[in-house]
C-alpha cells in the first residue's frame, strides 16, 4: 500500500468518526487514534486532503444538522444548538450565521435555501478512472431493473455551460450545489445528477447538470441562479447495481452504463423515451449500490 493511500484512508477514517460522533465530543487524540496517526499527522493529513481543519469540518457538519432540525421540527433554537454541542444560544447564532449568512432565527422563519455540508470521502485522483483488473471483477456484477412511474413535478436546478458529466460539472459551476438543493424543503425524493433532454435545455447550457424535483405545486424559494421547469408525468427503467467499494466508485458507475448500454428494452414491452424526462442518476453510495434512471415508453409492435 503506498503512502499516499494510507493518507487517505486515515483522513476517511477521520471523516467517518467525525460523522458518527458529531453530536459527542471530539478532542484530537481521538481523531488521531480514528486514523492511527500521532495527533500532529493526522491534524496535517486532513487539513491536506480535505482542505480545512479536522475542527472546521465538524463545525460545518454539526451547523448543517442543525439547520436540518431547524428546518424540519419545531425544537427551540436553545435545544437545537446544546443538542449540536454548542454551549450557548449566542455561541450558536454567530457560528450559524457565519456559516449560512442567516441567524437561525430568521432561517427557521424563512427556509431560504443554504449550503448544507455534503459528505464526499477523499479519494485518489485515479479512483474515478475504471482499470482493466477493475473491468473484470465488475463483469459479474448483477443488476437490477424496474419501471417506476414519476407523476407531473417541477425540477429546480443548477444548469452548467457545456458539461456532458458530472466532473466537467463540477469544474464549471462547483461542487457545493449537491448542499443547496439538499437543504430545499418539500422536495420529493434526494437530490439528482441529470442529462437533460434537448427540449428541456436552454441555449448555450450544458446537458448535465444537478437538480432536486418537487411537487407541482411548490411556492419554495428558488436559490438565486437556479431554474424551475416543468417534468411531466413519465415512466423510468431504474437500473440499481450492487454494493461497491467507496474507491471503486467509477468501475461501479462505468459497470451500470455499460448494462445500460447493451439492455434492450423492447424484449420486456418497453422502448426508450429519452425526450420524455432527463436521464437521472443518484449520488454513488457504495452500501447501496450506483442508480440511474433513464425514461421509457411502452413499446407499441
Amino acid at each position: 500500500m503506498t503512502n499516499n493511500t494510507e493518507k487517505i484512508s486515515a483522513v476517511r477514517r477521520m471523516q467517518e468518526y467525525i460523522l458518527a460522533h458529531h453530536q459527542e465530543e471530539i478532542t484530537l487524540p481521538d481523531l488521531a487514534r480514528a486514523a492511527m496517526y500521532s495527533p500532529w499527522h493526522a491534524l496535517r493529513a486532513f487539513s491536506e486532503l480535505v482542505g480545512k481543519t479536522p475542527f472546521e469540518y465538524l463545525r460545518t457538519v454539526r451547523l448543517s444538522e442543525a439547520a436540518k432540525k431547524l428546518r424540519d421540527t419545531n425544537r427551540s433554537v436553545l435545544d437545537v444548538a446544546l443538542e449540536s454541542a454548542f454551549g450557548s444560544h449566542e455561541g450558536f447564532t454567530k457560528a450559524f450565521s457565519r456559516e449560512f449568512a442567516i441567524s437561525p432565527q430568521r432561517y427557521r422563519k424563512e427556509m431560504p435555501p443554504i449550503p448544507l455540508f455534503c459528505y464526499y470521502p477523499v479519494r485518489s485522483s485515479e479512483t474515478a478512472l475504471s482499470s482493466e483488473k477493475g473491468n473484470e471483477e465488475m463483469a459479474s456484477t448483477v443488476i437490477f431493473t424496474q419501471v417506476i412511474e414519476r407523476p407531473a413535478r417541477k425540477l429546480i436546478l443548477k444548469r452548467g455551460f457545456k458539461a456532458e458529466d458530472y466532473f466537467a460539472y463540477c469544474g464549471e459551476v462547483g461542487c457545493d450545489i449537491w448542499g443547496i438543493l439538499e437543504s430545499i424543503k418539500g422536495a420529493l425524493h434526494e437530490s439528482i445528477g441529470l442529462w437533460l433532454p434537448e427540449g428541456m435545455r436552454k441555449p448555450g447550457t450544458s446537458e448535465y447538470c444537478q437538480g432536486v424535483e418537487v411537487p407541482v405545486d411548490f411556492t419554495g424559494a428558488i436559490p438565486e441562479g437556479f431554474d424551475l421547469i416543468d417534468l411531466p408525468a413519465c415512466k423510468y427503467m431504474v437500473f440499481h447495481g450492487e454494493p461497491f467499494e467507496d474507491e471503486k466508485f467509477g468501475e461501479a458507475v462505468e459497470t451500470v452504463w455499460d448494462a445500460i448500454e447493451r439492455y434492450d428494452p423492447k424484449q420486456y414491452g418497453w422502448d426508450w423515451a429519452p425526450e420524455d424526462g432527463p436521464r437521472f442518476q443518484l449520488a454513488p453510495v457504495g452500501a447501496r449500490g450506483y442508480i440511474e434512471g433513464v425514461s421509457v415508453r411502452e413499446y407499441k409492435r
